[in-house]
């Protein structure tokens, strides 16, 4: 599967538009929407120029189809386009973790995957999603209103 026009725009409004190269709650330096890298592979720093608008949208569309490249091999269910494109603003936020390790480190090896692989309608997705709220351990209070709005795209028909 592909993102749509629709699932653009839900990454878009989570992570939030910034020209200026700041610190996410991770610490990781981050540009456009929630960028750490451009598309040459480059990863931001702090000394980055600012970018233009149409250059953070050029980003974010490469980057997500990546993510939706690597969701998309991940997923062996039948989803919905809205929950496919709620899994790559996930995995946009988390990763993919696809390694060769078990240990939940994004999508790749989580309880979220297993269940929407087993049952892509589990309601219990809803609760899973909400389980990955914490940056550095912390929970922060962005990620718990992205998740709970994870959960409601996810069960948008």
């Amino acid at each position: 599967m592909k993102l749509d026009e629709n699932g653009y725009k839900l990454i878009a409004s989570f992570e939030g538009l910034e020209l200026e190269p700041y610190l996410c709650s991770a610490n990781v330096p981050t540009i456009g929407y929630g960028n750490t890298f451009y598309p040459n592979g480059r990863k931001v720093t702090l000394k980055d120029h600012p970018i233009t608008k149409a250059y953070a949208i050029e980003i974010l569309r490469f980057v997500a189809d990546l993510f939706a490249k690597d969701v998309s091999s991940l997923i062996k269910s039948k989803v919905t386009q809205n929950q496919f494109n709620t899994l790559v603003s996930f995995a946009y936020n988390v990763g993919t973790d696809i390694d060769a390790d078990d240990i939940p480190e994004g999508l790749g090896d989580s309880t979220l995957l297993k269940m929407v692989n087993k049952n892509p309608n589990d309601k219990a997705i809803v609760a899973e999603l909400l389980k990955w709220n914490k940056a550095k351990g912390k929970v922060v209070t962005g990620l718990t209103n992205r998740r709970i709005k994870e959960g409601q795209n996810y069960f948008i028909p």
